[in-house]
């Protein structure tokens, strides 16, 4: 029985801005998306009808899981899929899963994307990237960045992507402390009104261009830390743990909790890591870099 595997990769924000709040109560933003080396795996087959899931958790979830039914984005995307194609036959999907859960790491949304590549290979369906991206935004705004991944500039409501040149090869410390944050508090609470300062988006896309490792880092900012940071202290003090034990610098991925620091010296990443666990600041932490565009499969 043939059978199609993919890695689903996780991603930071290099930066991210919230521009506005819209009539619709979506939030306009403006930041800078990146691939990283952690990611989930995907297993799928032809079966004779209906979607299958199945889910595995990693080391480090602790009691975590994941619905394997109509609520995971891994089975919605597979019935987007059918449904449009109108596939008679059915698909098995394991999922292997090793990026945090509500992590501010596209977990979920990086998952639902390999299912979109996936069943295009396994059912050769002959969809361009783009023909997958349009059918992406269906299940969330970040999956049509995940079908691609690598250094893109991210706009609209997440979906209006402009690729950049790829991101140098940081080192990254990754750490996600045991808490869950709701995304839709943290956008919630964010008041543009008293926000003083906003994200040099645009600088660090030119850094970016130009290959420029300090201008990057310089500008790394998140502005809905305004947020998380005064409700919820840990990440404060693992941004502060990064960067007095080496991190060029250090931030919140996304609505948090996951914090990331950048490093040049794989022995500092390393003690970080330790004093972290040793701390009990942080329930996952992962040593990695930075990832270019996705491959089929890769």
């Amino acid at each position: 029985m043939e059978q199609l595997k993919q890695k689903a990769y996780a991603k930071i924000n290099l930066s991210l801005d919230v521009v506005r709040r819209r009539d619709d109560g979506y939030h306009e933003v403006k930041m800078i998306m990146q691939t990283v080396g952690l990611y989930d795996e995907l297993t799928m087959e032809k079966c004779g009808q209906g979607i299958h899931v199945t889910v595995s958790m990693g080391d480090g979830f602790l009691g975590e899981t994941l619905p394997a039914d109509e609520n995971n984005l891994v089975y919605k995307a597979a019935k987007l899929i059918m449904d449009r194609y109108e596939l008679c036959e059915g698909v098995r999907i394991h999922l292997d899963k090793h990026i945090p859960i509500a992590a501010g790491m596209a977990g979920g949304s990086t998952d639902a994307a390999a299912v979109i590549r996936g069943m295009n290979g396994l059912f050769r369906l002959g969809m361009d990237l783009e023909d997958m991206k349009k059918l992406a935004v269906k299940i969330g705004a970040d999956v049509p960045y995940c079908i691609e991944g690598g250094t893109q500039l991210s706009e609209g409501i997440g979906e209006v992507l402009t690729p950049l040149r790829a991101a140098p090869a940081f080192l990254l410390l990754i750490a996600k402390p045991d808490i869950s944050v709701s995304t839709k508090y943290v956008y919630e609470n964010l008041n543009l009104h008293t926000l003083t300062a906003h994200p040099d988006v645009d600088g660090m896309a030119a850094a970016i261009e130009k290959g420029d490792s300090a201008g990057i880092v310089s500008r790394m900012e998140n502005v809905l830390e305004s947020v998380t940071l005064e409700k919820y202290p840990v990440i404060r003090k693992i941004k502060t743990v990064m960067k007095e034990n080496g991190a060029w610098n250090a931030l919140m991925s996304g609505s948090g909790p996951t914090v990331f620091g950048i490093y040049n010296n794989r022995e500092e990443m390393e003690k970080t890591a330790r004093l972290l666990r040793e701390g009990k600041l942080a329930k996952q932490i992962f040593i990695t870099t930075v990832k270019g565009n996705i491959k089929e499969g890769k």
